[in-house]
């Protein structure tokens, strides 16, 4: 007789057939394990980020070595331990994604065992195995937050797809949370391709190749808006780690107190508002890259907390003293010449020498200014798409306007630039230096009504841009993608 019992979606409960008519347990098929998307090319091994990692306890060494074998042969890396305390050993020292933790065992029972692992926030899951189908047992497990609870003896099958399970959740559940950041945080344009002919833009492609594949650190140098992020992404698509997460966090737009729960996670009850435990960031860029813009913004006392994590792989969240094995590379950015900031003692020079193992520049647009009619253009395709406008052609004229432009403000500026142009149906050319010539040959010439309407637009976009920034006119020119000087003309204009 099969017992079905409802349960969360979180966790599953299988109940077998009595011990007596149970089949016997089949041997694991001697079929390869499938090869990790990420495992390509001819890269050491090294190099590349771990498989799924299993840690079975079990005190029947035959359990231990069934289990063992039958993951082993799907590509899985399993570790075994015969107690508790032998397993809690063995996670303080290494990463585990999932636990399979037999209820009776030795010293602490699985399910005492289960509880401290939550307390502690272990971040994987946990399949607990028993030879007794006991209710209270079954409640007891769920309760302390077991992923699935499965009888002895069980089939093949039945262990694979319970560990499956548990590893595509945790795989959903990373994904889930970077494609929600991603949405919430970066522009729509913010990836692809580094974009340009210039000499210096084809260096920085070549050096992007080479460097990839290797597990460095890397240090990305750059003005403000000059697109080091984009940078950051391309190492990360051509690393073998490019099937696994790129998370991205802005260090100078979280607040001091909060950073270190951010990237390292923490404990409920840890601080003043944790009512529930937190994974960080280190968390879900596990196997993949965690891009750190601002780097240069970090408080003191979590730079060294940051060397830590560089140097042993492995962090502690937040209200605890265990340590969580961490396999992420790092990438860092900043605006900020390091070497002055740590002559200065705002910055720790052992995280600089750290950080400084391989050093990208990003060059300013103004010392590129060939490659911002390409740029220009895949904005215009990019944003039209998305405004749902017609795009612009960039004449010749235009074309030498915008390169005599210098773009203080780098690639966002002319992001900013090309956005407002296609709201308003032409360049307004008056907002860079340099074009007004340009302007009375490519200007949009429709009638005095027209005009009229297409200036009143503009004043409504950029008062409602000043009322965001709070009457700060440096802050709403940067936004908008014009100069100060600029802004308070036209303010002028307006009697403002």
């Amino acid at each position: 007789m099969l017992l079905l019992v409802a349960c969360a979606p979180r966790a599953s409960i299988h109940f077998l057939l009595p011990r007596s008519k149970r089949p016997p347990m089949a041997s694991a098929p001697a079929t390869p394990g499938t090869a990790d998307p990420s495992n390509h090319g001819d890269h050491d091994l090294s190099d590349r980020p771990a498989n799924p990692s299993v840690l079975v306890v079990d005190d029947e060494e035959g359990m231990r070595s069934f289990l063992s074998r039958t993951l082993i042969l799907r590509g899985w890396e399993v570790e075994t331990a015969g107690s508790a305390e032998e397993g809690a050993c063995k996670l303080e020292h290494q990463h585990f994604d999932l636990i399979i933790l037999d209820v009776s065992l030795p010293g602490r029972s699985g399910l005492e065992w289960l509880v401290e692992l939550k307390a502690a926030n272990f971040a994987g899951d946990v399949i607990l195995v028993t030879a007794f189908a006991d209710m209270d047992t079954a409640i007891g497990a769920l309760r302390a937050g077991a992923a699935d609870f499965v009888l002895k003896p069980f089939r093949v099958d039945q262990i694979v797809n319970s560990v499956n399970r548990c590893l595509e959740r945790t795989r959903l559940s990373r994904e889930n949370f970077v494609l929600r950041r991603q949405l919430a945080e970066r522009s729509a344009d913010s990836g692809g391709e580094i974009i340009g002919k210039s000499e210096a833009i084809e260096r920085l492609r070549q050096l992007v190749r080479r460097v990839a594949p290797t597990p460095s650190t890397v240090l990305i140098q750059g003005e403000s808006g000059v697109g080091k992020e984009l940078v950051a992404r391309a190492l990360h698509t051509l690393s073998p780690r490019a099937a696994r997460p790129f998370v991205a966090v802005n260090c100078a737009a979280i607040a001091a107190d909060l950073i270190e729960s951010e990237l390292f996670g923490h404990v409920k009850g840890a601080f003043t508002g944790a009512t529930e435990a937190r994974n960080g960031l280190f968390y879900y860029a596990h196997g993949g890259t965690l891009f750190l813009d601002e780097i240069g913004e970090l408080p003191l006392a979590l730079q060294s907390r940051l060397l830590r994590v560089l140097e042993e792989r492995r962090i502690r969240p937040v209200g605890t003293e265990q340590e969580v094995p961490v396999d992420v590379r790092v990438v860092v950015a900043t605006n900020r010449n390091l070497k002055t900031e740590v002559a200065e003692g705002r910055f720790r020079q052992d995280l600089f020498y750290r950080l400084e193992v391989m050093t990208l520049t990003v060059p300013p647009l103004r010392h590129r200014k060939e490659d911002v009619p390409a740029l220009a253009a895949r904005f215009i395709e990019r944003l039209s798409l998305q405004l749902g406008v017609a795009p612009l052609a960039i004449s010749e004229a235009m074309a030498q306007a915008l390169m005599a432009h210098n773009w203080p403000g780098n690639v966002r500026e002319l992001r900013n630039f090309i956005e407002r142009s296609l709201l308003f149906g032409e360049f307004p050319l008056d907002d860079i230096a340099g074009s007004e010539t340009v302007a009375a040959t490519d200007a949009n010439t429709e009638g005095d009504a027209d005009s009229a309407l297409l200036a009143e637009v503009e004043k409504r976009h950029i008062l409602a841009v000043l009322s965001r920034c709070q009457g700060n006119k440096s802050k709403a020119a940067e936004q908008l993608g014009i100069s100060r000087k600029t802004l308070d003309r036209k303010c002028h204009e307006w009697g403002l």
